[in-house]
């Protein structure tokens, strides 16, 4: 780092996360001038003008990319057309000890007088919760599902190299093109295609007067500036944002801050569900970057500069909180901008290149919050590459994760994506996969399912309220066979999946409604060409997740039934019932024969394996080939992120041994502390999966650092990486940090604020995480050998 990076660095550490009631105070201002007077993609349009137009825009000392989604760094708006804050909401998140949103008494009144008496009753989180059906409303309540969409807009977006090529003005030309061509005497949807065709026109201007505006602050600071040094730098930003998003960038500089001014666009427009990304930004840049270097108008030193001051203003973005409930826990200042590195080209080639390894650097040297970032390690990649990798992984702070090109095109070929646009796909946010920049894969929420086995087990009700929140299968004490019970368990997981389908399928006709992305459709292929929102059908390709969460707990728990209570018959059914139902206060023996004598998933069983294939199949014949509202369908994912956390809280004690309100396990890893067989087990265990059925399976790997202290150990990772997705894996990522250390950052926090580990798609800092977050990364297994 030099001595610019380092400055920009230490003041994007140290600024605390604010809330701005900035951009709520304009949106208020404009929808009580302005609703009902535009059909709403052009209101929605003109909205995103206003705000391009009034927000405070902000140009901060040393930087070389500019930029905030707020007035200033880590100001984070709120989005009151989607869901209102309330007082209390921002009190706590003012008040709570980790990850706190300062606001000041002042903004809360002003919020309270000027935006929520205006939105009451408006928000789309009030148009959901108000039509729902009371079957949802209680499998929701009691924790069997998740909503994402109850919260923020639809997300997890990746771009693809299209705004390297084309400017807004292009952008224009191709709306204007469509609107001409636009037949009111034979097309039907001719109206509503003109509507939104207008609001992404409106969107093109747009982001064009937010760049103007910073160009003129830029040149008001150069005329001011006594350093002659930073008064050219001021005047190249001018340059700079004269040129883009206008017109497309030219080099370098204007390619980074190109991409960064759609990335604010699209998250100043909407929160979408986390995660706006430039996909592989590395193959993007990389023309520029060899351009210039043969031109001899930039060094590679100028370009990791470049970079390194893109990451920090990425890190300068935290997640805009949630309310009710989740506003009270903890939750991570993460917004999952996820940076691509390596992979392959749309002609199957090698995608490595000197930009990859200039990104690894930053990396390793930066070691921030955010952007997250992911390598993609095909078989054509360099070994050379992987071993870079290895090295930053070797640091210990979570990043990267390593994705299997080699598996995700498959896994995209068979939903349909053509074989250029599945290689020009890869990771959006954590573990989820789609084709960049021609697709809507919307993530719609979390899937408990070793809740859906523990109600099984009570007929449909909720043992923790004694409430019937699901229908009724059976008295287990009275199944025969462990078939009887698995065909209740089946019944049980169709009959969610489907009730939470139709609600996500009304979500998702509100947000086409009521929230079009019209700057988003923008940069979206076939957006344009189809005059259809994002959010409507209009991308390429239109996908919807359900993320599935607790395979190893779930598949352990029926392991346990089938071996002690049906096959060996050691273990009444009502014996065991009754022991989980006291959390196995009083079975200890029990407890720890289930523990022992029982054989889990991830250690090579075929035994458990099997089980966990089964249920793998089963949840994939549940959700995929579903209906969603776009003509397409909803897909089988396999991610947690903290999900697995709060499942297991909302849940009792579980079969296999976990104790009552304890983490189920994450994505598709075993369960905390079930795999005793090293990672080469649970690799084998893992690919007994069909992984090219999902969108994307996480497993997490935790290391001692003595394993990783010389190159040769780098390889030696790099041979399990490779194994692992020869057999098929789709993502691995891992913590390399010890028990001892994770217990000293608890005890002596001021001593570890840089600590960051792998939750679970993204890093987090130690510190920054409630207790049982951080309980969870201090349970998973702790590999002494590979």
């Amino acid at each position: 780092m030099n001595e610019r990076i380092q400055k920009l660095r230490k003041l994007s550490f140290e600024t605390e996360p604010s809330l701005s009631i900035e951009r709520a105070l304009i949106q208020t201002k404009f929808y009580k001038e302005h609703f009902g007077k535009h059909a709403i993609p052009v209101l929605r349009g003109m909205n995103f003008l206003e705000l391009c137009k009034q927000k405070t825009i902000y140009v901060g000392e040393g930087e070389l990319i500019i930029g905030e989604r707020g007035p200033s760094p880590k100001a984070v708006p709120t989005f009151p057309e989607l869901t209102c804050h309330s007082v209390e909401d921002f009190q706590v998140l003012n008040s709570r000890e980790m990850q706190r949103y300062t606001i000041s008494q002042e903004d809360i009144d002003t919020y309270e007088k000027e935006v929520i008496p205006y939105w009451e009753g408006k928000t789309m989180r009030e148009r959901i919760f108000s039509h729902v059906p009371s079957a949802w409303s209680d499998l929701y309540e009691a924790g069997l599902f998740t909503e994402f969409m109850e919260q923020r807009a639809p997300g997890h977006t990746a771009l693809d190299g299209k705004i390297y090529e084309k400017g807004m003005l292009n952008f224009k030309r191709d709306i204007q093109d469509q609107l001409d061509q636009l037949d009111f005497l034979n097309d039907p949807e001719a109206t509503d295609r003109k509507e939104q065709l207008e609001g992404m026109k409106i969107s093109c201007d747009a982001a064009i007067i937010f760049a103007e505006r910073h160009a003129t602050m830029a040149e008001a600071q150069a005329n001011t500036e006594t350093d002659e040094k930073r008064k050219k730098e001021l005047l190249k930003i001018a340059e700079v944002c004269r040129w883009v998003p206008a017109n497309a960038p030219r080099n370098f500089h204007e390619a980074i801050q190109m991409y960064w001014f759609v990335h604010l666009g699209t998250i100043t427009e909407l929160n979408g569900w986390d995660a706006m990304n430039p996909g592989h930004f590395d193959q993007h840049l990389t023309p520029f970057y060899e351009n210039e270097l043969a031109a001899g108008t930039l060094t590679r030193d100028e370009a990791k500069e470049l970079l390194s001051c893109f990451w920090i203003k990425v890190n300068n973005h935290p997640a805009p909180p949630k309310v009710g409930i989740t506003a009270k826990e903890s939750g991570t200042y993460n917004d999952f901008t996820n940076i691509n590195i390596g992979g392959v080209k749309r002609d199957g080639s090698d995608g490595v290149s000197e930009v990859s390894y200039i990104m690894l650097e930053i990396v390793e040297e930066l070691h921030v919050l955010q952007p997250g970032n992911s390598v993609h390690i095909s078989s054509r990649t360099p070994d050379r590459f992987l071993t870079a990798a290895c090295k930053v992984i070797r640091q210990g702070h979570g990043y990267p994760s390593i994705f299997n090109p080699d598996v995700y095109i498959p896994e995209m070929l068979r939903q349909g994506k053509s074989l250029e646009d599945a290689r020009e796909g890869g990771c959006s946010g954590c573990i989820e996969v789609g084709a960049f920049g021609k697709e809507a894969y919307i993530l719609t929420g979390y899937l408990n399912v070793p809740k859906i086995i523990e109600i099984t087990l009570n007929n449909g009700v909720n043992p923790l309220t004694g409430k019937q929140v699901s229908i009724k299968t059976g008295d287990p004490r009275d199944f025969k066979s462990y078939e009887a019970l698995y065909a209740a368990f089946k019944t049980q997981l169709n009959y969610i999946v489907n009730q939470k389908i139709l609600v996500s399928n009304y979500i998702d006709r509100m947000f086409a409604k009521y929230s079009p992305a019209t700057f988003l459709s923008v940069v979206i292929e076939d957006c344009i060409t189809k005059g259809k929102d994002y959010y409507n059908g209009g991308p390429r390709y239109n996908t919807n997740y359900i993320q599935c969460t607790g395979l190893g707990t779930v598949t352990d728990s029926l392991a346990t039934l089938k071996k002690h209570v049906f096959e060996d018959k050691t273990v009444a059914m009502d014996t065991l019932l009754n022991a989980v139902s006291k959390n196995f206060e009083g079975s200890a023996i029990l407890r720890q024969t289930i523990l022992n004598k029982t054989p889990f998933y991830g250690n090579d069983d075929d035994y458990a394996d099997a089980i966990a294939l089964q249920v793998y199949n089963d949840l994939f014949d549940a959700i995929d080939g579903k209906p969603n509202t776009k003509g397409e369908t909803f897909h089988l994912n396999m991610l947690s992120t903290t999900c697995h956390v709060y499942f297991g809280k909302i849940m009792g004690a579980t079969p296999n041994g976990r104790l009552a309100h304890k983490s189920i396990s994450d994505g598709t890893s075993p369960s905390h502390g079930a795999d005793t067989n090293g990672p080469s087990a649970v690799i084998k265990s893992l690919t007994k999966l069909d992984q090219t059925k999902s969108g994307g399976t996480l497993l997490n790997q935790r290391f001692l650092p003595s394993l990783l202290k010389r190159d040769e150990d780098l390889k030696k990772l790099g041979h399990l990486v490779r194994s692992y997705f020869a057999l098929g894996g789709h993502h691995i990522q891992f913590n390399i940090v010890d028990t001892a250390t994770l217990y000293a950052a608890q005890e002596n926090p001021e001593d570890y604020k840089d600590l960051l580990v792998r939750m679970a798609g993204y890093s987090d800092y130690f510190n920054d995480m409630n207790a049982d977050l951080q309980q969870e990364v201090i349970d998973r297994t702790e590999n002494e050998s590979f």
